[in-house]
């Protein structure tokens, strides 16, 4: 069997040779109930993987099935993805290859204590919002222990002013949304240099911030802690 345009016969010999690539546990519930919310997921795996492409070793802050991840392993030597929860790191686990993507998956809670690894930068989307306020300061200390004095950190979180908008789901583990300045003031407690971008939909700018759905904090240089 071969395609009619022999540009395309490359799918098949990956088809035959690789499989079917299936989606993780959360990106298949996205696909099944909202299929545009994969492609805001994936842009912010994107904007992440522009930001510290050639760094050598990377971690991610609950990465879930960590569906995404591989956008940024494009882009850098290697990631430890961490997560929470067992059921995830099960999943990414059962669904990981040895080919040119490969990465490492561990199950580690961040408000416990550092990731353990020699890195030079790391990234957490989707998590700071149900971070406690409490704990929001041992979240900071813990990722800042993990990152040498020159380490890049990158944290994506929905919006204050976009709660107004969120689903019943959303809003139910939502604990700890802030707006641009606020989330930029605290990212400037344990970072030398915090640089702030909107998002709305797929389209990261810096327009004005309160009418932003999605926030980034670029934050470079962590403090001794």
């Amino acid at each position: 069997m071969s395609t009619i345009e022999k540009q395309y016969q490359h799918c098949l010999d990956v088809d035959r040779q690789s499989g079917r690539t299936p989606l993780g546990l959360m990106s298949n519930q996205v696909w099944a109930d909202d299929p545009r919310r994969l492609l805001f997921v994936l842009s912010r795996y994107k904007f992440v993987a522009k930001m510290i492409a050639g760094k050598k070793s990377v971690f991610e802050i609950g990465c879930a099935d960590a569906f995404g991840t591989r956008i940024v392993r494009q882009s850098v030597d290697a990631v430890l993805a961490t997560d929470i929860d067992p059921i995830f790191i099960d999943d990414c686990l059962a669904r990981s290859s040895e080919d040119q993507w490969s990465m490492r998956y561990l199950v580690h809670d961040i408000l416990s204590g550092p990731i353990v690894g020699s890195f030079d930068a790391g990234y957490s989307l989707d998590v700071f919002e149900h971070i406690e306020p409490a704990m929001e300061r041992r979240f900071f200390e813990h990722a800042c222990q993990s990152l040498p004095s020159d380490g890049v950190f990158l944290i994506g979180t929905p919006s204050l002013e976009s709660q107004l908008y969120a689903s019943p789901g959303s809003i139910a583990g939502h604990v700890n949304c802030k707006s641009s300045c606020d989330l930029r003031d605290l990212c400037a407690e344990y970072f030398g240099n915090v640089f702030m971008f909107s998002m709305n939909d797929e389209v990261i700018h810096t327009g004005f911030s309160m009418m932003a759905h999605y926030l980034f904090a670029l934050c470079v240089g962590p403090k001794k802690i």
